[in-house]
């Protein structure tokens, strides 16, 4: 099998027809992400995204056009010629290089993966052959292409970012480490103007094959590390999937940085701002060294750049040993013999101990250009469920930051404020006990978090509706309570500004 890619080029009238004769043929077949989880259920087509391919081989055992094409795209088998002629336009994918011959039968030369987009427009994710699931390391004896080269396809991280990306109008967005194009796709539907850099020039064709194949025009493809290929241009919003791992060496372009340790998203974190318009977004997902004898929240907030406001969310923390574990399964080193894999493990463990490292952690970093000289930093853990899409919670994450920066207790006080939506209370303690031990406000929405008030704090957010300043419903709570108001109000502010941070209160105009 060659490492040869299809072409697909916008600007070839000749060529943007053919490509559009194959996205008429996907969307005929139902080659979409709707129809692939009808085809092949629910267990196999979850299956499939574990790189476990027998589910879906027994799915598509038939003749018809969406099992043939799940056949060439997804599983790399070849179909007879005349299968493949029911469900495409032969000609056209064979000049253009989506199939290559091999006598009467046809293979892909590309994966083609299946994506919904985040208002039901159905896109096609182009990917190496074998990285369209499951990573690098999933599905295997396929294509000749070096393995340090291959551009990855959907997965985890990237549908990650995309969900907790801004999706507000931008004039001009820049996608940092392109890969296979899935955020440059994103982007395009809200950005006026997509630029897409990476290190490595074979993702920026396939980045090209996947948003024409998707039908979203073209973006500004330039090779480089970082942002030296833009230069000194701002964005108003920034993305990065970078290749964050953390290992001894960069053999493998998709995901080793090439710096050491953390040092690559550090320094992505870093520039950032220089690149930013006012009010601009940078998100990106990382990997940062818990380092002996320093606080991981300390190491991150450090990385923040001046000028901006961060909220950094750690999602997940593994031991030294688990990461390199995770990491030399996906390049396949487990498959290698004893004392290669034993050696390579070594050399892992070698660069952990020699920077101090105990453990990894793993999150976002989301940052905004505010330009105040008194910039909010929230560095916090949470790995527990959250709703996706996040992007409008961003959003609002900032603007209370904004408004708790300008707003003194005194000002607090005189504030209106709402309980949000699809908050729920829970009362904790001992079954037949007059008083609960403890009370949580629970959201069921967006980071879906759950946090421990007292019963003056409970009942404050119960009454707030909009229509009373905070200042008079305390008042009434100390009433009731039998506690002085005066320390009441004093002492309270804090509570409320911890509700307000976490999203549980909403400042409203005091009409509502």
């Amino acid at each position: 099998m060659s490492t040869h890619l299809p072409t697909a080029d916008v600007q070839d009238p000749e060529s943007n027809t053919r490509t559009a004769r194959l996205r008429e043929a996907l969307l005929a077949a139902d080659f979409t992400a709707d129809g692939l989880l009808d085809l092949l259920g629910a267990p196999a087509y979850a299956a499939l995204a574990r790189s476990e391919t027998v589910p879906a081989v027994r799915a598509t055992r038939g003749d018809s056009p969406l099992e043939t094409l799940v056949r060439l795209f997804l599983l790399q088998r070849p179909v007879e010629l005349r299968q493949a002629q029911a469900a495409l336009p032969v000609a056209d994918c064979l000049a253009d290089g989506w199939l290559v011959r091999d006598g009467d039968e046809l293979r892909a030369s590309v994966d083609v993966r299946p994506y919904g987009g985040p208002e039901g427009q159905d896109w096609w994710i182009v990917s190496d052959l074998g990285c369209a699931v499951g990573g690098a390391g999933g599905i295997r004896g396929v294509g000749e292409t070096d393995r340090s080269q291959l551009v990855l396809g959907v997965g985890g991280a990237s549908t990650t970012l995309a969900g907790i990306t801004v999706r507000r109008p931008a004039a001009k967005a820049l996608d940092l480490g392109t890969g296979s194009g899935i955020q440059a796709l994103h982007a395009a539907q809200h950005a006026t103007r997509v630029t897409g850099t990476d290190l490595n020039p074979r993702a920026l064709r396939i980045a090209a094959l996947t948003l024409a194949l998707s039908g979203a025009g073209t973006a500004d493809l330039r090779e480089g590390s970082l942002f030296e290929p833009v230069g000194d241009e701002t964005y108003d919003l920034i993305v990065s999937n970078p290749p964050f791992v953390i290992s001894p060496g960069a053999r493998l372009t998709y995901r080793d940085g090439g710096m050491g340790g953390d040092d690559l998203c550090r320094t992505l974190v870093q520039q950032s701002a220089a690149h930013l318009n006012d009010g601009g977004y940078c998100q990106l997902l990382a990997n940062w060294q818990h380092v002996a004898g320093e606080e991981w929240q300390d190491r991150l907030r450090s990385w923040v750049p001046r000028g901006c406001d961060a909220w950094i969310v750690q999602r997940e923390v593994q031991d030294v040993t688990q990461y390199a574990e995770l990491w030399l399964r996906d390049a396949g080193d487990h498959r290698a013999g004893d004392e290669e894999y034993a050696a390579r493990y070594g050399a892992w463990l070698d660069e952990f101990e020699a920077r101090k490292t105990k453990a990894i952690g793993f999150g976002w970093i989301t940052l905004r250009k505010s330009g105040s000289d008194s910039p909010s930093i929230t560095v916090e853990e949470w790995p527990h469920p959250v709703e996706q899409p996040l992007g409008e919670s961003v959003v609002r994450h900032f603007d209370r930051q904004d408004y708790l920066r300008a707003t003194d207790d005194a000002a607090l006080l005189a504030g209106h404020f709402r309980l949000a939506d699809e908050v729920v209370q829970e009362q904790v303690g001992l079954p037949g006990a007059e008083d609960p031990e403890h009370v949580v406000l629970r959201q069921n929405r967006g980071m879906r978090r759950a946090t421990k008030v007292d019963t003056v704090g409970a009942g404050f957010a119960g009454v707030c509706d909009g229509s009373l300043p905070a200042g008079r419903i305390l008042d009434a709570i100390a009433q009731l309570v039998g506690e002085d108001p005066v320390l009441l109000r004093d002492r309270t502010p804090a509570s409320i500004r911890m509700l307000v941070e976490q999203g549980f209160l909403e400042p409203v105009a005091a009409d509502g």
